[in-house]
């Protein structure tokens, strides 16, 4: 795994390619993060993680929204689920999903510290996508 600020581990699989998992792990700057709709900054030794505005169509989110703050060793894990139009006019009905794992650390990490512990802070934003607050059958 490599070192940088921030590791992305992705993993995509798409009904067009009959679910078959893809991945790849992209590194850098927190301008990584940004690509994918998260602000990651430092306030003293802590990480401020917030979701930038997508281009969603359920649920809209209108400005930054704070997920946690991560204190030095601590891991944050955010869970979400996306609704998008395949293209931007309201006459094509197809729709794509996203349902989202982050998990964020602030500092060094071993192999298996996301598996071998429990997350410091957890934020849930799961919804029904077509309506209702929650999704059903959540934990």
């Amino acid at each position: 795994m490599p070192t940088d600020d921030v590791v992305i581990h992705e993993v995509f699989a798409d009904e067009a390619a009959q679910y078959v998992p893809h991945e790849a792990v992209v590194s850098g700057g927190v301008d990584r993060a940004r690509d994918r709709d998260l602000w990651l900054s430092s306030k003293g030794s802590a990480l401020v993680v917030d979701r930038l505005p997508g281009s969603a169509a359920y649920p809209h989110q209108s400005g930054p929204a704070r997920l946690f703050v991560l204190m030095s060793g601590q891991i944050g894990r955010y869970r979400a689920n996306f609704r998008f139009r395949f293209t931007a006019c309201a006459c094509d009905p197809r729709w794509y999903y996203e349902d989202w794992l982050l998990l964020i650390c602030n500092g060094e990490m071993k192999a298996d510290g996301f598996i071998s512990r429990k997350p410091d802070h957890d934020v849930d934003h799961r919804v029904n996508l077509y309506g209702g607050s929650r999704r059903s059958g959540r934990r």
